[in-house]
């Protein structure tokens, strides 16, 4: 392709968010656009052949689609494609891909963290230390304890490696039963949930937001699971009805919670969580590690040359599922 020719990129940011670190090898490959809005969208659309989109959270894009004459492919800088998953884009031609990979590793990091927190007591320790009081007491053991992971994908598996290092039995939950898979000791089909959700001492939401998810643990779920399971919520916040989770945490149906992820985003200053002692919170960050926007750009890079090669694209995205595959090879 001649440079007269190169092809069109838009890059969808967030309003006020800073270019992507990276872009100017993205310029080298192809001519770059940029876009924030539902305005600014569908002044770039026209003639663009690749979207790179930063703002997951976005509803621009359903809205000037339209104006998209030329598109061929859309690559979410996110593990999560729900908020790009609106009819038009879902029925259509055009290839979705995502960030599948690039958080594995960290989000695995923060729930084994999280679950020692819980097991160490950590949450009293530091408020211990901050009120300067001296008190001993006993803690948990985390090995020999029961995790069940919702969602046995590529996330999942790296939550199941990282338990089972420490002695703990990792579950998982997905479309299709695995009795042979080499980092859970099972896998269980959908169906299975409420049966597993009696058996866990920890319950790990790491599955994607689709139509089956959403609002998948209400006060049925919290009623299934053990009075001493944590939960921990790394995958989004509408999997989990906010008003069931704090009933169940005030009664004692379940023992504690970490969330990183919310119904509503930010929290309010005023919502009951932040004041609960067995809340342990983040501001949705789990997967976010020092030089995480470089990784996401590079992985877009490496998948652009395989487009613009003809190759097959990796991390492609089952629009009706609502998330990816593996990468070939």
């Amino acid at each position: 392709m001649t440079q007269h020719s190169k092809p069109v990129v838009t890059v969808l940011t967030a309003p006020g968010e800073q270019e992507p670190p990276g872009m100017d090898a993205l310029r080298a490959r192809a001519t770059v656009r940029f876009a924030y809005d539902e305005p600014t969208l569908k002044d770039t659309l026209p003639g663009t052949d690749v979207m790179m989109v930063t703002d997951f959270r976005t509803e621009a894009l359903e809205a000037a689609w339209p104006a998209a004459d030329k598109l061929q492919w859309i690559h979410a800088t996110s593990a999560g494609v729900d908020a790009l998953m609106f009819p038009a884009l879902t029925k259509g031609q055009v290839t979705v891909t995502n960030a599948r990979g690039i958080f594995d590793r960290t989000i695995a990091e923060y729930v084994l963290c999280t679950i020692l927190m819980f097991a160490k007591d950590f949450p009293r320790s530091i408020r211990l230390q901050l009120d300067h009081k001296w008190q001993h007491r006993d803690t948990e053991r985390a090995q020999g304890n029961q995790v069940l992971v919702v969602g046995a994908g590529s996330i999942g598996r790296q939550i199941g490696r990282l338990v089972s290092a420490i002695g703990m039995k990792p579950h998982g939950i997905a479309r299709k039963t695995r009795r042979d898979d080499p980092d859970f000791i099972a896998v269980h089909s959908n169906e299975e949930l409420f049966e597993q959700l009696a058996l866990a001492d920890y319950v790990v939401i790491a599955a994607p937001l689709t139509p089956q998810t959403e609002g998948l643990f209400d006060r049925k779920a919290f009623k299934a699971m053990r009075p001493h399971a944590r939960l921990i919520n790394i995958g989004r916040g509408p999997i989990v009805k906010t008003d069931d989770l704090i009933e169940a945490l005030r009664s004692g149906e379940i023992a504690g919670a970490g969330l990183d992820v919310f119904e509503e985003e930010p929290l309010a200053e005023d919502h009951p969580l932040w004041d609960m002692d067995n809340v342990i919170m983040t501001a949705h960050m789990a997967g976010d590690f020092i030089g995480w926007k470089r990784a996401l750009t590079d992985q877009f890079l490496e998948n652009f040359d395989r487009w613009h090669g003809g190759e097959e694209l990796f991390n492609l995205v089952d629009k009706e599922l609502g998330y990816a595959g593996s990468k070939p090879d």
